[in-house]
């Protein structure tokens, strides 16, 4: 069983930067992918960044620019860089494991841009 712990959420201003983390516990094998979805308020979830098993990062193209993936293997660590924010850059932010085929979720972080 793995276990995901996100932190770093909160409210900024536009244009400022937050830094996300996830922490991952448990039996940690296997791993196919590890990376961060979004929910934006009233909106379906989705992919914001992710890192394949090969280590080949991919990100939405909302996001690319301005956000960086990156992971920590020793660590058992992923963060999330995300600069030059936007308004609609405001959800709650997931952090997940794709273990085998199985899916893992932390509990989200909000994260809040005003305008």
């Amino acid at each position: 069983q793995v276990q995901l712990v996100e932190s770093g959420g909160g409210l900024v201003q536009a244009g400022g930067s937050l830094r996300l983390s996830c922490a991952a516990s448990g039996i940690i094998r296997s791993i196919n992918a590890i990376g961060w979805y979004r929910q934006p308020p009233g909106k379906q979830r989705e992919l914001v960044a992710a890192i394949g098993s090969g280590g080949r990062t991919n990100y939405a193209d909302s996001v690319k620019g301005r956000f960086t993936i990156s992971a920590d293997s020793a660590k058992n660590t992923v963060g999330l860089q995300m600069n030059s924010l936007k308004p609609e850059d405001t959800a709650v932010y997931y952090c997940y494991i794709i273990q085998y085929t199985t899916y893992y979720w932390g509990q989200g972080t909000q994260v809040t841009v005003s305008s």
